[in-house]
């Protein structure tokens, strides 16, 4: 009080003495100390702030309730931004030492997520060192150790590329480093290379005579009419010129098509297919693989024991099992075996005809078997790990392999060495899948990915990122336009490949989806799990509401589930939708 006096007073003795000058000096001192004493109390009320563990949860609890409470037009969208702001305030309570605190934020919050295998490595940090990349733990030991000498030479002739995420154990690869992360404009490139999405032309390659294709158009174009447009995908499908030269088709074959055509029946969620059922029993645990022929008459098992068994699934007694050896008089079996690989089977596939088989190994081999001939024609290596997956090309002669070494590949029939190595996966490439126009493959893999490659040129033209887990399956539309791919947590997701985006997840399966199988007209989608369940899908319906939500600006709703079918107790391994007068799907178990 006496202070603010006497400063009243000095100014009072200013301005009668007429010390203008004096006076606004001894006013600017007096606010820069004001000043000056203000932003040291904010400075520590702000500092208080910062360490305090609690804006954390207030903060997220503030976003959380407006992001719930918005409008349903922008609620999905917003719900997105939770999880990576839950995950950073996380890592952020740990970098500043509050254990307590992170652990009571997490187990609050963690039921808003679906992330189950990623927070389970969350919920393991519990020290700011659980953060550090073991790079900069390198560094920083070297520096502490003073350790000159060698960190010259690494700073000489190691040169590391360090990326977010958790490396695969290779034990035994020890050459191989992989560090799994995407880089979001190399993807945004890739994904603006043009596809041709469109159905196979019949003028490509090697094809039969010109009247027998025209005779088949016509009768396309006479059953595309009767069908209903909205649920026929196909009828839409540009033709495509494919890029590899096609095997000759016999006129048998035409006409086999010709009456595959006149023997199918119409699918959708109105009308939907009943089932056939074979299950693998007394295989203890071995069972690694299966697949169905393309006209159902043989289903083939691949076995740890690195043993191939085909069987007959039309039978006078019904269907046979693929264990089960008959007590007959004879004492024949009831399958025919395969023998030839020194590892465990991973894959097997029919060719379209149903005449050849192939499988693939841990043995880093794939075999080519004779349906006919009841033998093993050739072995094909290129592979220098296990092979996990090996699928035919539409049409036959070609076919592409998986394998643990982060490759996928292109061969023939009649050459024993690839035709094209298609690299660029971060992990193991665990299934393959070919395009139907034949000038696409898709891989899935282990590093979350799936990738779209070029069989002419071995160029990567689409990646598709989404998935939380290993991709198992994939599937092509009869149409070209979409692909469907499974992962190891249940997901599914639609893609539409022209573009690179997702349409749309399924959410319905809670273990791995081992199969995926479009219906012939692309209506429905059948989805086969290790959790005792086939479901279909509801694709067309779907998809054509996409196509006027892009035209209308708005987002598409969920594909729906129309049915589940659930097994007793065995998973489902493989599925097939055929069309017959009465339609059906084929699944093993």
């Amino acid at each position: 009080m006496e202070d603010e006096e006497m400063e009243k007073k000095v100014h009072q003795y200013l301005q009668r003495k007429g010390f203008r000058q004096a006076e606004l000096a001894l006013l600017q001192e007096e606010q820069t100390r004001l000043s000056a004493s203000s932003s040291s109390q904010s400075t520590a009320a702000l500092s208080r702030s910062e360490n305090d563990p609690a804006r954390y949860y207030e903060g997220y609890s503030k976003l959380r309730t407006w992001a719930y409470s918005s409008l349903d037009k922008y609620k999905n969208e917003l719900l997105r931004i939770l999880y990576p702001v839950f995950v950073h305030c996380f890592m952020d309570l740990v970098a500043e030492r509050h254990t307590q605190e992170a652990q009571s934020f997490f187990h609050t919050f963690r039921e808003d997520h679906d992330h189950s295998r990623d927070l389970k490595k969350l919920e393991s940090i519990l020290s700011p060192l659980h953060l550090e990349f073991s790079y900069e733990l390198l560094l920083q030991y070297l520096h502490n150790t003073q350790a000159l000498a060698v960190l010259g030479i690494i700073n000489e002739h190691i040169t590391f590329e360090v990326s977010p995420g958790q490396s695969p154990l290779i034990c035994d690869d020890l050459d191989a480093v992989v560090l799994i992360g995407t880089n979001k404009d190399l993807t945004k490139q890739i994904n603006q290379k043009e596809v041709h999405w469109g159905k196979r032309s019949s003028e490509g390659g090697k094809q039969g005579g010109s009247h027998k294709k025209t005779k088949k158009d016509k009768f396309v174009g006479a059953t595309g009419k009767n069908m209903k447009s909205e649920t026929s995908m196909v009828s839409v499908a540009p033709r495509v010129k494919p890029e590899l030269t096609l095997p000759t088709m016999s006129v048998e074959v035409e006409q086999s098509i010709l009456e595959d055509l006149r023997n199918r029946a119409q699918l959708n969620s109105l009308s939907l297919p009943s089932v056939s059922f074979y299950t693998f029993l007394n295989t203890h645990n071995r069972l690694n693989c299966s697949s169905i022929s393309h006209d159902g008459s043989l289903v083939v098992g691949g076995f740890a024991d690195s043993s191939v068994k085909a069987t007959c699934s039309q039978g006078e007694n019904g269907p046979s099992h693929g264990e089960h050896v008959s007590t007959s008089d004879e004492g024949r079996k009831s399958y025919t075996l395969f023998q030839g690989h020194s590892g465990s089977v991973n894959s097997a596939t029919f060719s379209p005809l149903g005449d050849f088989l192939l499988s693939s190994s841990s043995d880093s081999t794939i075999r080519l078997w004779s349906t006919k001939l009841n033998a093993n024609v050739v072995c094909y290596k290129g592979h220098n790990y296990p092979v996990w997956d090996v699928q035919f090309s539409p049409v036959g002669h070609y076919f592409a392999s998986a394998s643990h070494d982060r490759t996928a590949r292109i061969w023939s029939m009649d050459r024993i060495q690839p035709l094209r190595i298609l690299a660029g996966h971060l992990s193991d490439v665990d299934c393959v899948q070919w395009h139907v126009n034949c000038n696409y493959i898709a891989t899935g893999s282990s590093d979350r990915t799936v990738r779209l490659w070029d069989v002419q040129t071995g160029e990567c033209i689409r990646m598709f990122i989404g998935h939380r887990s290993m991709i198992l399956s994939l599937a092509m539309s009869p149409d070209g336009r979409y692909m469907a791919s499974g992962d190891e947590d249940g997901t599914i997701m639609v893609w539409d490949i022209s573009s690179g985006r997702c349409i749309s997840p399924l959410v319905g399966h809670n273990s791995c989806v081992w199969s995926l199988a479009y219906s012939c007209e692309g209506a429905l989608l059948a989805s086969g799990s290790a959790d005792c369940t086939v479901k279909l899908w509801d694709v067309a319906s779907s998809t054509k509401a996409l196509r006027m939500d892009d035209i209308k600006g708005g987002s598409a709703n969920r594909m729906r589930m129309v049915k589940a079918l659930p097994t007793k107790s065995t998973p489902v391994y493989t599925l097939q939708v055929r069309i017959l007068f009465s339609p059906f799907i084929h699944y093993v178990t």
